[in-house]
């Protein structure tokens, strides 16, 4: 059982580092991906077999989830560098206490998202001047959701304590089998029972809980003993749950202001009505899949930075950066570059020509520029690694969030337009990446000397 456990784990701390850290992060973009890919049938299921406000619903409901998520995601991040610290000081015997305190984390994180999401639905939909056609049927989809984030909760924060393990094909595959059981679900409740927006979104409800986060919990509590979740014996450890919130919570806050940032956004494009929603929608299902080439190294520099930091091996920490950099601008540029290739693609999310015509305006808007956030992303993700949470998130909130909502009140009503609008993207990208990539050069400059 054990050397079946340790194929599925990478020694991070010897031997070679940029073969280890490609077949780490193809697990996590499989995973993304996957993620994507079946959020995207939501979509698409809508959307043929609905209608464009249904589509349109999960289109305005993808900012907002963002907003609600970010916080308690940016806590996993926290996790995974806590117990990296700790396998990189050969702390071994205070794993078991770090994944109880972790995993406490996720369950109350959840419940209060739960809380959040389902009675704030209506008031953040206003706020967003979700039109009228689409405003019941988003409201419907986000509290329905809502009833999933204790049990997506348990599967990122488990996830993270395993992929900081070296794990990444495992929750990679329990992804796999949960979006199979979503996507059948879409099918089956939309076409058969014509439960539009309401069908996907229990659709996603039911293989979180099903599938996903039970899959992981399990994984878990059945590791080897000084690696393990013990149900008996769940408590706090102080010094533990300082250490993720020290870390996550800026990380968290640089989300949620990041989704902010977005959610403006998203409210300058619903004023265009819901044809523009929905075309907007359908490039960002395909704008996600290259992000997330981008988010796979992101998150291997946060695992394999925070245990060569934490063990002193400053040369193979230069190394991780520059892999990890480098791996994530190719994923992206090649990822965006085959899908530009297939523009028809779109066309999987609705066969309206008005819809399609801008969703490929704002594909060449954004996918050929997409690579450039690697810069602030996995450089960000690097400092985090090193314990430098506070820093990328003082610089992102700036470069990112500053700055767009200043194009979308200053810039943007010089012509008003829907390719202005897009515009804020890639040049908001560059201002991020030269800021938080100084700030790690002058950093590493003193650390890794």
């Amino acid at each position: 059982m054990i050397t079946a456990r340790k194929k599925n784990e990478f020694n991070m701390l010897e031997g070679s580092l940029l073969d280890k850290i490609i077949l780490f992060a193809l697990p996590l973009a499989g995973s993304s991906i996957l993620q994507q890919l079946f959020s995207s049938a939501d979509t698409a299921v809508v959307g043929r077999f609905a209608s464009h406000q249904d589509m349109a619903a999960v289109g305005a409901n993808v900012p907002v989830i963002s907003l609600i998520i970010s916080l308690f995601v940016g806590l996993s991040v926290g996790a995974n560098v806590a117990i990296g610290h700790l396998i990189g000081h050969n702390e071994r015997k205070k794993l078991n206490t770090a994944i109880s305190t972790i995993m406490m984390v996720s369950l109350i994180s959840g419940l209060v998202l739960l809380l959040v999401s389902f009675f704030l639905a209506k008031p953040v939909h206003n706020w967003l001047k979700t039109p009228d056609d689409v405003f019941p049927l988003a409201v419907r989809y986000l509290q329905i959701y809502s009833l999933g984030t204790p049990f997506l909760m348990l599967y990122d924060f488990g996830a993270a304590i395993l992929r900081s393990h070296g794990d990444s094909r495992r929750p990679f595959l329990s992804l796999l089998f949960s979006g199979v059981i979503n996507l059948f679900l879409n099918l089956l409740l939309v076409i058969v029972f014509k439960l539009g927006v309401a069908g996907v979104a229990i659709a996603t409800v039911f293989s979180n809980i099903v599938c996903s986060s039970f899959i992981v919990f399990f994984l878990i509590s059945s590791k080897e003993e000084d690696f393990k979740l013990d149900l008996k014996n769940m408590h706090f450890d102080k010094k533990v749950l300082k250490e993720v919130l020290q870390v996550g919570i800026p990380s968290g806050i640089q989300g949620m202001i990041f989704s902010f940032s977005n959610n403006i956004i998203q409210a300058s494009l619903n004023d265009f009505g819901s044809t523009i929603m929905a075309g907007s929608t359908a490039s960002q299902n395909l704008e996600f899949i290259g992000f997330f080439g981008i988010n796979s190294f992101n998150q291997s520099a946060t695992t394999f930075m925070s245990q060569n930091y934490a063990a002193g091996k400053k040369d193979r920490c230069k190394k991780v950066f520059r892999y990890t950099l480098l791996c994530g601008i190719i994923s992206c540029v090649l990822i965006n570059g085959l899908l530009l290739a297939h523009q028809p693609l779109a066309a999987l999310f609705s066969s309206d020509k008005e819809v399609l015509k801008y969703a490929y305006i704002r594909m060449f808007h954004i996918l050929p520029f997409q690579w450039i956030a690697t810069t602030y992303e996995v450089t960000g993700s690097n400092l985090r690694g090193m314990g430098y949470s506070m820093t990328p998130t003082i610089l992102t909130v700036f470069g990112c969030v500053g700055f767009r909502i200043f194009w979308i009140y200053f810039i943007f009503p010089i012509t008003g337009s829907y390719e202005l609008l897009l515009n804020v993207y890639p040049v908001s990208w560059c201002l991020t990446g030269f800021l938080v990539m100084s700030a790690y050069f002058i950093i590493a400059r003193k650390k890794l000397r």
